[in-house]
């Protein structure tokens, strides 16, 4: 296992928007674009993070959508090279903490069920496979895997079971 890449995360800006679209087309085959990416920084229901190395240059980034007590994590996206050395995992504490702190019931988000790796970091944040959705993803065809995180009155509940046993 690599060590832990010092990043800084930051709110993503208008000013970041390059570097995520690029990101987007690096790692998704669905990828945002540049467009999509900068509307959802005018959403009031959104928040993304950045996670800039040492010389400010993007290696990461993770989008959160909120309505009421419900957050739903649209994306986490790490550079390639930079895997697998604690970025995805500082982006996602951001919005653990977050959630906590804010008194969200839960955080959810779907994961490509070939996608080992994500599947692990979530699950080692508490994140439990809830349910699947067949044929979620394109290029290639692939089902999804729902993952939750559920929170109690702003602490985490480690009561969460899977309701979908084929998963």
């Amino acid at each position: 296992m690599r060590q832990q890449m010092h990043v800084r995360i930051v709110p993503m800006s208008a000013d970041h928007l390059d570097e995520v679209a690029e990101l987007e087309r690096i790692c998704f085959s669905m990828p945002w674009s540049r467009n999509m990416l900068a509307e959802e920084l005018d959403n009031a229901l959104s928040a993304f993070l950045v996670a800039l190395d040492d010389e400010g240059s993007v290696v990461g980034y993770a989008g959160l959508q909120v309505v009421l007590d419900e957050g739903y994590i649209t994306n986490v996206a790490v550079r390639p090279e930079c895997r697998h050395q604690g970025i995805a995992g500082k982006l996602l504490q951001v919005f653990l903490d977050f959630a906590a702190g804010n008194h969200l019931a839960f955080l959810t988000l779907e994961v490509r069920a070939s996608n080992y790796d994500a599947i692990a970091l979530y699950g080692g944040r508490g994140f439990r496979s809830v349910g699947r959705r067949k044929n979620y993803y394109e290029h290639p065809r692939e089902d999804a895997i729902i993952m939750t995180k559920e929170f109690r009155d702003g602490t985490e509940n480690r009561d969460t079971r899977t309701t979908d046993s084929s998963v």
